[in-house]
């Protein structure tokens, strides 16, 4: 019975392990249940039948497991494919926002610490559109929402949404946005997926999966930005930066479905990352004379500080991602290791080697992988 446990029998089985106390094929039926979370958490048929405590047994189970950093390969919208940089930049080592190559690869790697090396993990389907998407992780499932579909005259914006499980490695299609969306930010937040802006976009959807439905929630204020820089989550609260001529960053919240504006520190450039760590916000700068700037935001008291900063010359943009007190930030040359502690946050003295075979721009999530998949690899 246990071998033929499908997503429509799997609530049937549940009920005959637990009459007939077969208590292998009850953890095998819960098993089922968390490696399909999305599947069963919009079906009310069973999800709307467990109670409180299966389910959070469930997704607690799911959520188990090393966490693991991984890099998804995506693709500057704003570059046409093949083109070249200005000339005037050509002086100078190219950053990897500045050019695409027409070869996309598709690949999402995870780095396994005991081997101290990248490896691959899967390769997202063709109809995944990786130039200006937006991407995050819930429930231990990476989403990869929007983009631009084709090329130069043909390209147009996408609504699609996908979806990968590492669990069971396998990828799905679920429903679309209701707009189209380029440059949008993807965030995650109790439960919800959260589509943010795009170019020249100020609408905001929320995704609920037990649904399976997207909403619009408050847009973000008029002249905000043409595009949101960045978006992170920090105590509950949805906080995006932006602006061309100065920084902005704007706090969403989601019971009172508003947004709010928050004091900006006095950097007028344009930042590369921005993630949160317990009630702090660290923002990353990188700049040609002064390398790494590192600003933190206190979200309670409301006040910039500057945090830390490292010397390199010609830095180049990263993206970043947090597993436990560190803050990975990758690009295609590095990986640094930007540790925070109680009094002080500093960049680690050795950056990891990024994926060689890795092109594009790369984006840096978290998952955990099941123990079978880092063992075999």
């Amino acid at each position: 019975m246990s071998e033929q446990i499908t997503a429509e029998n799997c609530y049937e089985i549940l009920t005959i392990a637990k009459k007939q106390r077969l208590s292998e094929l009850k953890e095998t039926a819960y098993r089922f249940m968390s490696d399909n979370f999305l599947q069963i958490l919009k079906d009310p048929a069973v999800y709307g039948r467990l109670t409180g405590a299966e389910r959070d047994l469930i997704l607690k189970s799911r959520m188990e497991g090393k966490k693991s950093l991984m890099v998804a390969e995506i693709h500057d919208a704003n570059v046409r494919v093949g083109s070249r940089p200005p000339s005037r930049e050509s002086s100078r080592p190219q950053s990897p926002l500045s050019f695409v190559t027409v070869e996309e690869n598709h690949m999402i790697y995870y780095y396994n610490e005991a081997k101290k090396e990248w490896k691959s993990l899967t390769r997202m389907p063709d109809e995944v559109n990786t130039k200006g998407c937006g991407i995050c992780t819930m429930y231990n499932y990476l989403f990869v929402a929007g983009g631009i579909k084709g090329y130069g005259d043909k390209s147009k914006l996408s609504d699609k949404v996908f979806c990968y499980n590492p669990i069971t490695d396998t990828w799905s299609e679920i429903r679309p946005l209701n707009q189209p969306r380029s440059q949008l930010k993807l965030v995650s937040m109790d439960g919800y997926l959260y589509a943010i802006g795009g170019e020249c976009l100020f609408t905001v959807e929320k995704y609920d999966p037990r649904m399976d439905r997207w909403t619009t929630v408050a847009p973000l204020p008029k002249g905000a930005f043409a595009v949101a820089h960045e978006a992170t989550i920090c105590n509950g609260e949805l906080y995006v930066s932006g602006g061309s001529l100065f920084y902005r960053l704007l706090k969403y919240d989601p019971k009172r479905d508003e947004w709010q504006e928050c004091p900006y520190n006095n950097s007028r450039k344009k930042s590369t990352d921005m993630v949160a760590f317990k009630n702090f916000i660290y923002r990353f700068d990188v700049n040609r004379e002064q390398g790494v700037s590192v600003f933190k935001y206190n979200t309670v008291v409301k006040m910039w500080h500057d945090s830390a900063t490292l010397q390199q010359s010609n830095p180049l943009p990263f993206r970043c991602a947090v597993i436990g007190n560190c803050i990975y930030c990758v690009n295609k040359s590095q990986t640094l290791q930007f540790t925070v502690e109680e009094e002080n946050a500093r960049f680690g003295p050795e950056p990891l080697k990024a994926p060689f075979e890795a092109k594009g721009i790369l984006f840096p999530f978290v998952l955990s992988l099941p123990e079978k998949a880092e063992t075999s690899a």
